[in-house]
């Protein structure tokens, strides 16, 4: 792993809102201690609305954010990860790219705010309370002591952000 930033990519089979909602908040980190990726199997091309709508009006950062495919980052040249957590069921059941440099990974699921079924009111909401579990999750990550545990303790607390010991 890096001596001094962390490079860590959130994936999801659309990466149009778990996946991009948690590279924002890890993005906004600033401790220098991580560089936050997103990327999907089948990107959808574009941010839902509702989560851009909630980055911007919790003062997340949305520039530079965009869906796109996770062959971006398995191609040559692109960023080492060091971290590669799915968000979404469907992408933990998928058969990823061969990530260089054998990344820590983890399956931090959390439900699907572009598949939920509401009025607009209780979409923003539902969408606010899946930020709230990301963020949560990033946050016990980020305080993580990583330099001083090994790979097999490091995992047993990646797997537990993720409800899953």
């Amino acid at each position: 792993m890096s001596d001094t930033t962390y490079n860590v990519l959130f994936l999801c089979t659309g990466n149009s809102a778990r996946s991009i909602m948690a590279e924002a908040i890890l993005n906004a980190d600033v401790s220098g201690k991580f560089r936050a990726f997103s990327a999907g199997s089948h990107p959808k091309g574009e941010i839902d609305p509702t989560v851009l709508a909630l980055l911007k009006k919790t003062n997340y950062p949305t520039q530079g954010l965009r869906s796109k495919s996770w062959d971006e980052f398995a191609a040559p040249g692109a960023p080492q990860m060091d971290f590669v957590f799915t968000v979404c069921d469907n992408a933990a059941g998928e058969v990823c790219p061969v990530w260089p440099g054998q990344p820590m990974t983890a399956h931090w699921g959390v439900p699907d705010p572009v598949g939920f079924v509401g009025s607009e009111a209780e979409k923003a909401a539902h969408t606010a309370e899946v930020m709230r579990m990301l963020s949560s999750r990033i946050q016990i990550f980020a305080a993580l002591p990583i330099r001083s545990l090994d790979r097999l303790n490091l995992q047993k607390h990646l797997n537990a952000i993720g409800g899953k010991e």
